[in-house]
């Protein structure tokens, strides 16, 4: 910036207005949309340890399981064992793209209520699965919907919260995606017990509860006032913002829901204005964290929680019980992230939660190398083994509190009106790419890694960590339609975006000479 700064003149400081009990409950209905996906990701890994399931779907992978000697890494390498998980994300990744033009057109609402009716189809399909050809059309309607819902959910969430509690209203979401995982991981541990072999149909028949939710939930949604000005209905936007602000001073507000409305209109191709430079750092942002979140190596544990806890020599309901604590860490740990977020900053439980999962990574890798080698030959004895599951319990809770709620929360906040939808598309499309990626390739990368799969993960978590400290800015308490200033006051980003691309409502901005330097008052 030549020779001057942007200040914001209102001092960083929250437009007027509450937290008001309707905006509330409007948010906990949203964010139900995460229990679909939740659910889905808990079920996969349990279903697919079960004997009866194995037996009739993956007969080769079932008489592997069995024999007596076999290759603790290896046991459950199959490619369309692998295929039953990944399709689903594959689905997933599609639909978002058709979500953001249905977000953009009718509003967020309805691909929620889309989502979840496709979900709904899918869950009947799944339990009524007589061979493998339903259960992967079934995975690929489950997907349809989840790519809906991800698309639309945290951008709904961001656009109604209040700046100061954004962030802990849109890790609700992140809340219900645990709390889904740990519903089906319950529900797969006292399913397995059902004698006659029929459990694994309850398990996964059961995804139409959390998708009745959403669905039923989504028609009672009001929408956001973002969404009302960009489709035109000015006034209805005015009386919206009124009631969830629980204010009559939103002036300087809605000014700026104007001023991003107006710029949102002049932008008829939005998938080719984000490529712009001026939205070069939200755009890497979008593509870096989901990509970066999925490199945790969190979906090995969630996926294949039962799985991996079988090949490290857990028997049975031992397994899928060790999945059970792990899925409790994951909700506790998020309702921590869920009353930190928005104190502590994005930042801080971005970097906290990488060096505790780079840490745990490390010692259970060496644990599992101690035991099991590069032979894939050996025991766990039962303290050994409750060491292996302390370690994964802090890893899960590291991602929990961190990479988990922030992968959805940060790529929804930063995005301008005229290309959010867009946005937030490629922010899902990517997460679900590589989740479906790392969904395929889990289990041969297992067999062939071995131990060396933990440090593999470790090393990414590294490489993000170290990304987030040099190219994230704090974007806690911000106005959404401001986060513009935030970006032109980064040290990197600034270069990107010129003095006339900010534009933010009402008086808020003002150029002043600062040697150069871009600083927002308050927060950045």
């Amino acid at each position: 910036m030549a020779g001057g700064a942007i200040v914001n003149t209102a001092g960083g400081k929250d437009y007027p207005g509450k937290l008001t009990l309707f905006v509330f409950f409007t948010c906990v209905v949203a964010a139900t949309g995460g229990l679909i996906f939740g659910y889905d990701i808990g079920i996969s890994g349990g279903v697919t340890s079960m004997d009866p399931f194995l037996e009739k779907f993956f007969p080769e992978v079932f008489h592997k399981k069995k024999e007596a000697k076999t290759n603790q890494y290896c046991k459950y390498d199959n490619q369309l064992l692998q295929t039953f998980t990944s399709s689903l994300y594959l689905a997933a990744l599609v639909a978002s793209f058709f979500a953001a033009t249905v977000t953009r057109a009718f509003g967020r609402k309805w691909s929620m209520f889309g989502g979840g009716l496709t979900f709904l189809i899918g869950a009947a399909l799944n339990g009524a699965a007589e061979n493998v050809a339903m259960l992967i059309v079934g995975r690929i309607l489950l997907g349809i919907g989840v790519g809906f819902a991800n698309q639309s959910v945290p951008v709904y969430l961001s656009e109604m919260a209040p700046a100061r509690l954004r962030g802990m209203l849109n890790i609700g979401f992140q809340l219900m995606i645990t709390i889904g995982i740990l519903a089906a991981e319950l529900i797969n541990y006292g399913t397995n017990k059902i004698k006659s072999g029929y459990g694994w149909r309850v398990s996964l028949a059961l995804a139409a509860v959390p998708a009745g939710i959403i669905t039923l939930g989504s028609l009672f949604l009001p929408d956001t006032p973002n969404s009302l000005l960009e489709r035109g209905h000015a006034e209805e936007a005015r009386t919206m913002l009124r009631r969830i602000r629980g204010t009559e001073d939103i002036g300087e507000e809605y000014a700026d829901l104007v001023a991003a409305s107006e710029e949102a209109r002049t932008v008829t191709h939005p998938w080719r204005n984000i490529l712009k430079r001026r939205y070069r750092a939200q755009l890497t942002m979008a593509i870096a964290i989901p990509f970066f979140q999925q490199l945790t190596g969190i979906n090995v544990i969630m996926f294949y929680a039962p799985v991996l806890f079988e090949t490290l020599g857990f028997k049975g309901d031992a397994s899928l019980m060790s999945s059970v604590i792990t899925g409790l860490v994951n909700v506790f740990a998020t309702v921590v992230s869920i009353f930190t977020v928005d104190r502590l900053g994005r930042r801080a439980l971005f970097l906290q939660g990488g060096a505790q999962m780079i840490v745990c990574q490390v010692i259970v890798g060496s644990l599992i190398a101690g035991r099991f080698g590069t032979s894939g030959v050996g025991d766990m004895p039962k303290g050994y083994a409750a060491a292996v599951v302390l370690f994964i319990c802090v890893y899960v809770a590291g991602f929990a509190w961190s990479w988990g709620p922030l992968g959805w929360l940060v790529p929804s906040e930063i995005f301008p009106l005229e290309i959010r939808p867009a946005g937030q598309s490629i922010n899902v499309s990517v997460n679900m790419f590589f989740t479906f990626c790392i969904a395929q390739a889990f289990l041969t990368m297992l067999c062939h890694f071995k131990f060396g799969l933990f440090y593999f993960f470790a090393g990414w978590v590294v490489i993000m960590t170290i990304f987030i400290a040099l190219f994230l800015p704090e974007t806690k308490n911000v106005p959404i339609e401001e986060m513009v200033l935030v970006w032109k006051s980064h040290w990197f980003w600034k270069k990107f975006i010129a003095d006339e691309d900010v534009h933010v409502g009402g008086n808020h901005l003002q150029m002043a000479s600062n040697n150069g330097a871009a600083r927002k008052g308050g927060d950045a």
